[in-house]
């Protein structure tokens, strides 16, 4: 299978400290790829390195052969999660996800609708973001990131703040969107997670990467 990402030698520092040490790796298109590791292992520096929010100091990033921060500043054909999601909460969760679907203009009223039913939210829910618990700004959080129907998903620990009811449902959403042929990178600190989801897993450990699936 054609690698749909590949990171090529991947070093960041900030200060004098080195986070990432010459990451190589290819993540085959079409599949879910597990990431593990503790807090401060990389993971998160890495996974903003492929978005496009860092700026590898050495080596480089590759969306389908086109260089992150050379070719492009940021993959347009990606839905990221990456630690807590960012809405305006004096809004609904509705209004929140039409103000940024009309940045691109690609998804509209009826596909975002259809997203946060998908999700398991109500999309004619009158309450601001505001008042949303942790579980549902997760919820929330995911369908911005797939709304959009990109074939890139990022998915940094998307089960936070999700109860067992939750969890059970987005594990099921992510393999729809794998069976969809999307390309999928996850981080869980759940193996549970990592066992039922991954077709492939790395572990990484303060800054060095190695394939363990």
């Amino acid at each position: 299978m054609e690698a749909a990402i590949k990171i090529e030698n991947l070093h960041k520092s900030f200060g004098k400290e080195e986070i990432l040490h010459g990451i190589n790796r290819e993540f085959e298109a079409g599949r879910i790829h597990g990431i593990v590791g503790n807090n401060g292992s990389g993971k998160t520096v890495m996974m903003k390195c492929i978005c496009g929010f860092l700026r590898p100091d050495e080596g480089c990033v590759l969306i389908n052969g086109k260089e992150v921060g050379k070719d492009m500043d940021f993959p347009d054909d990606m839905g990221i999660i990456i630690e807590t999601p960012g809405f305006l909460p004096g809004a609904t969760g509705l209004k929140n996800l039409k103000l940024l679907a009309s940045l691109k203009g690609i998804a509209d009223e009826k596909r975002i609708v259809e997203t946060i039913e998908r999700v398991g939210l109500d999309p004619g829910l009158k309450k601001n973001v505001s008042k949303y618990s942790l579980g549902m700004r997760q919820r929330l959080g995911i369908a911005q990131a797939i709304m959009e129907n990109p074939s890139f998903l990022i998915l940094d620990e998307p089960f936070n703040g999700l109860d067992k009811h939750g969890v059970a449902q987005i594990r099921n959403l992510i393999k729809e969107l794998r069976a969809e042929g999307k390309t999928i990178i996850l981080a869980s600190h759940n193996q549970a997670d990592i066992d039922e989801l991954c077709d492939t897993v790395c572990e990484m450990d303060d800054g060095y990467m190695e394939e363990i699936k």
